[in-house]
């Protein structure tokens, strides 16, 4: 993220102008907030709703400080870590529905086109 020896980066200009890649934290920040939702609700909001979204936005304009938002990620993280040891949630994936969205889902696509 900060583009620090032995760490890559797509971006350096991001690195250049703020300190660290602001893309790639606002985008590990949202997979985690994405992922609390998944495990508590069963879904994903599209686009990410308030007040994340804000926030979101926040750290990839760069206005919030690394260490505010390595403090976030590490917080979602061990979120996310409580959550998956929850009796709610399933040891595995249904694979069956999620195979059957998926053809449902080409053959939509397919059959649009025709």
């Amino acid at each position: 993220m900060t583009g620090e020896a032995g760490a890559r980066t797509n971006r350096p200009e991001l690195v250049a102008a703020h300190g660290h890649d602001v893309k790639y934290a606002m985008h590990a920040l949202r997979l985690g907030v994405q992922g609390v939702e998944l495990l508590t609700t069963g879904r994903i909001t599209l686009p990410v709703p308030e007040p994340d979204r804000t926030r979101l936005r926040a750290v990839r304009r760069g206005d919030v400080p690394l260490a505010e938002v390595l403090a976030e990620v590490t917080a979602v993280e061990r979120r996310l870590a409580d959550l998956r040891e929850s009796a709610a949630v399933p040891p595995e994936p249904d694979r069956g529905w999620v195979d059957g969205w998926l053809h449902r889902s080409h053959e939509a696509y397919w059959a649009s086109l025709a």
